[in-house]
C-alpha cells in the first residue's frame, strides 16, 4: 500500500474510507468529512488503483487540494481484510473509525466522540446512527437518553452485542485494536467483515462508552443476491470470531452469545440468497448448531423468540419444512 503526503504525526482520530467502485455517492461522503469541525484529524480514502471507472482517485485529489487532512492511499489489491489491516496500522490517529464510502456524517460527530472518548479513556465510543432511505433520514435508537454518557463493560451487560454492526458509528481507540489483535480477516476478496470486527472489538473491550447522539447516516442499500462463491463467508467470519474469543480465553464467557449471534447473521443471510443455494446453506447451519447443541452452548435467553422458534424448526425437521416458512418471510423482506 502506498500513500500521497501522509503525515506521520499522531493526530487525535482518523477516519478509514474504503472505496472500490463509488460513484454518485462519493461527493456527499466527502463533503460531509470536509464540514467536521475537529481539526485534529485524518481522512484517509483506500483507493484501489485498477477500479478508476469513476473518476475517483480525481475528485479525492480536488478535495485534498481544499483539504490538507484529506490524504489519498492507493492499494494495488483489492482484499478488503488486507487493505483494512494496513490502513489500521497506518493511521496516526489515537482513536479511529471505519467509514462506507455512501455513508456521511454530521459536522460535530468526531470532536464530540472523541471528548466522550478521552473522558473515561473508552476503548470505544458508540453512538445512535440515522437509515438514510431515498434522502429520507430515520433514527435507529440502540442507545436511550438516560444511558448518554453510560460506561458499559461488555462482560457484565451482553446486550451491546446486539446492536447492528454499524462500525461507523463508533470510535475504537487504535492502540486497543493492535494490543488485542483485533484484525479482519486476509484472502477473502472485497466482502466487508462488519460481523467479525464487531463481536471482536467488544468482546475484548472492558470500557465501553455510549451516547443516544446520532451523527453517522448509515445508507441503506438494496438486498443483493449473495454470489455463489460467497455463500459460506458468513460462516468463515464465525469460525474467526470463535478463534479470536478462544485466543483471548474469553469462549466460555460469551460463547452462548456468540452462537444466538450467529444465528441471526445466519437468517439474514438466508434472507438475501438465491433459491439454489438455501437448501446447502440451511444444511450447513443444521450441522453447525446441531453441534452447538451437543456442546450445550445454545441458550434460549439469548435468543430473540422468534429466532429460537426458527433454530428448533431446523434441528428438528427436515429442511423443507423450515423452507416453506422462511420463503413467507422472505416474500415480506
Amino acid at each position: 500500500m502506498a500513500d500521497e503526503d501522509l503525515q506521520k504525526k499522531s493526530t487525535r482520530v482518523s477516519a478509514l474510507i474504503r472505496i472500490i467502485d463509488v460513484k454518485a455517492d462519493l461527493s456527499k461522503n466527502l463533503k460531509s468529512l470536509s464540514n467536521q469541525i475537529l481539526d485534529d484529524l485524518e481522512i484517509l480514502f483506500l483507493v484501489t488503483d485498477d477500479s478508476d471507472s469513476d473518476n475517483t482517485i480525481n475528485i479525492i485529489k480536488d478535495y485534498a487540494k481544499k483539504d490538507p487532512r484529506i490524504k489519498l492511499v492507493r492499494t494495488k489489491t483489492t482484499d478488503y481484510g488486507l487493505i483494512m489491516n494496513r490502513a489500521i496500522k497506518l493511521a496516526s490517529g489515537e482513536y479511529l473509525t471505519i467509514i462506507d464510502a455512501n455513508d456521511y456524517v454530521d459536522p460535530e460527530m468526531f470532536i464530540e466522540l472523541f471528548a466522550l472518548a478521552k473522558k473515561h479513556d473508552a476503548d470505544i465510543v458508540r453512538s445512535n446512527y440515522f437509515e438514510s432511505v431515498e434522502e429520507q433520514d430515520r433514527l435507529h435508537e440502540s442507545f436511550l437518553k438516560e444511558d448518554a454518557d453510560k460506561v458499559i463493560s461488555p462482560a457484565e451487560d451482553y446486550t451491546v452485542f446486539y446492536q447492528p454492526p454499524i462500525i461507523g458509528s463508533g470510535l475504537y481507540k487504535r492502540e486497543y485494536l493492535l494490543t488485542e489483535k483485533i484484525s479482519y480477516i486476509e484472502d477473502f476478496g472485497q466482502d466487508p467483515q462488519d460481523n467479525g470486527f464487531n463481536f471482536k472489538v467488544i468482546a475484548a473491550a472492558e470500557k465501553l462508552v455510549i451516547t443516544e447522539k446520532a451523527y453517522l447516516h448509515h445508507v441503506e442499500k438494496k438486498k443483493k443476491q449473495i454470489e455463489k462463491k460467497a455463500v459460506f463467508r458468513i460462516n468463515d467470519q464465525y469460525a474467526d470470531i470463535e478463534k479470536f474469543l478462544k485466543s483471548h480465553n474469553k469462549w466460555d464467557q460469551y460463547s452462548s452469545i456468540f452462537e444466538a449471534n450467529k444465528f441471526a447473521s445466519f437468517f439474514l443471510t438466508m434472507l438475501c440468497l438465491d433459491e439454489e443455494d438455501l437448501t446447502p446453506f440451511i444444511l450447513r447451519t443444521r450441522a453447525e448448531f446441531h453441534d452447538a447443541d451437543e456442546r450445550g452452548l445454545l441458550s434460549k435467553k439469548y435468543f430473540p423468540k422468534d429466532h429460537w422458534k426458527y433454530l428448533q424448526s431446523i434441528l428438528k425437521f427436515p429442511p423443507r419444512i423450515f423452507l416453506s416458512s422462511l420463503k413467507k418471510i422472505r416474500k415480506r423482506h
